[in-house]
């Protein structure tokens, strides 16, 4: 999967042809990964956050981070990985999920063994 970015699907491709052979394989997962990640963030956007969202999301959070995600507010809050994840699987997108069906069968497997080094669920 490729970044929505072209310049830094040209910087990812840069770093890859630098790679040596043995590592390659290992880099070129995470950034499929880190990009389907970026991808499915960017999505939350979609369902819309309320403000009712970021309340119950705050009432799940510890000090002090629940203290400075208050201060910073809702709006600013939108940007936030763990409320953007939040809001994705309040609305049924769990990201394990959205990265299988974003990545081919093999790339999935290849994530979880070489980089999670945990055998591939299927």
């Amino acid at each position: 999967m490729t970044h929505p970015d072209e310049e830094r699907n040209k910087a990812q491709a840069k770093f890859l042809a630098g790679c040596l052979p043995e590592d390659r394989r290992f880099h070129e997962l995470m950034f499929m990964v880190g990009n389907a990640t970026y991808r499915y963030h960017q999505e939350a956007r979609k369902f819309e956050p309320t403000i009712e969202d970021w309340s119950e999301w705050i009432e799940g959070l510890e000090d002090p981070i629940k203290s400075a995600m208050q201060l910073k507010g809702f709006e600013k809050s939108k940007s936030i990985l763990s409320f953007t994840r939040y809001v994705m699987e309040k609305n049924d997108v769990g990201l394990e999920e959205y990265l299988k069906q974003s990545l081919s069968q093999k790339d999935f497997e290849d994530y979880q063994t070489i980089v999670l080094e945990k055998p591939a669920v299927k």
